[in-house]
């Protein structure tokens, strides 16, 4: 007897819907050995917020074997949709009918979506479905037991941890000038920075916040992904246009490096924009090496 098959699309996921949005994410990324879902489409599935998210769920009578979640606040270049199927129930067309279906949820505009790790796979769905490469993000890294040359501050520079509660409007404003062009981080606001500083991996210790004659000039926020071992991210490293060019970024890119190092962790990742060949260059020189790649998919969106 064949299952029923269905696609159901909510603004709201009760208890069970959470709970088994989990279970398909911890089984895909189990076979696939990379992320089901970004960071930003995490914190939006745990904040649960009706007024920007649609759930579209795919189901095989009462299992579920897929999910989209489609981001309604459209930023410059459209609504941002994260899809994810089960392993078991792949090559039966649900990847094909989930990305249709969040393309209709989010018309008119258009949908970007990531592809994490670049599976072959992925890239026929996208060209099928009419979606264009439009961006490919680089996974570097490093093994932390490799010795780490010693950080060297520009002249007046000082280096002191991120206080919650009172840096977050500086570090907001500082943040927005350094990625001013950026299609993600340049656009996070105090909602977003609180999400993340209450995420259980935050840890104050390792955001770095570089100043110059009391002003922030520059930061590092690095993370910790547990697991056995954890490994740590270099998070974000940003740096005041005016300030670039005398090796802060270096400077702040190293401190991080040892205090994860000093943390016990042995291996330290990172994303950089494939095209952004001088950032490139500056982790290359600094023993990173590239292991992987994310790429976006932009599709242009249905009238209404």
């Amino acid at each position: 007897m064949t299952e029923r098959r269905e696609l159901q699309v909510s603004d709201r996921l009760d208890h069970a819907g959470h709970e088994a949005v989990g279970r398909l994410i911890a089984r895909a990324e189990a076979v696939d050995g990379v992320a089901a879902l970004n960071e930003q489409a995490l914190l939006a599935l745990a904040s649960d917020d009706a007024s920007q998210v649609r759930h579209v769920l795919g189901r095989e009578g009462d299992e579920l074997v897929g999910y989209v979640h489609v981001d309604l606040s459209p930023g410059a270049e459209g609504a941002a949709a994260e899809s994810v199927v089960d392993p078991d129930h792949r090559r039966r067309g649900w990847g094909g009918a989930l990305l249709r279906r969040a393309v209709e949820e989010a018309a008119p505009y258009p949908v970007l979506v990531w592809s994490h790790g670049d599976h072959p796979g992925a890239a026929r769905l996208a060209r099928r479905l009419g979606f264009a490469r439009v961006r490919d993000l680089w996974q570097l890294r490093r093994d932390l037991r490799d010795p780490l040359p010693e950080v060297s501050l520009p002249a007046g520079v000082t280096l002191r941890a991120f206080r919650p509660g009172q840096d977050e409007a500086a570090w907001l404003e500082l943040n927005a000038r350094a990625f001013a062009h950026h299609p993600e981080q340049g656009g996070v606001d105090a909602t977003d920075l609180a999400m993340r500083t209450g995420s259980e991996w935050f840890d104050p210790a390792g955001f770095f916040l570089a100043e110059r004659e009391g002003r922030l000039v520059g930061f590092h926020w690095t993370k910790v992904h547990a697991g056995d071992p954890p490994v740590g991210e270099v998070y974000v490293v940003g740096v005041d246009p005016d300030a670039q060019g005398g090796g802060l970024g270096r400077a702040l890119t190293l401190a991080g490096l040892h205090h994860l190092r000093d943390r016990g962790l042995t291996e330290v990742l990172l994303y950089v924009e494939a095209d952004n060949a001088p950032a490139r260059r500056v982790y290359e020189r600094l023993g990173f090496r590239h292991v992987g790649t994310d790429t976006r998919y932009r599709h242009p969106g249905h009238p209404t």
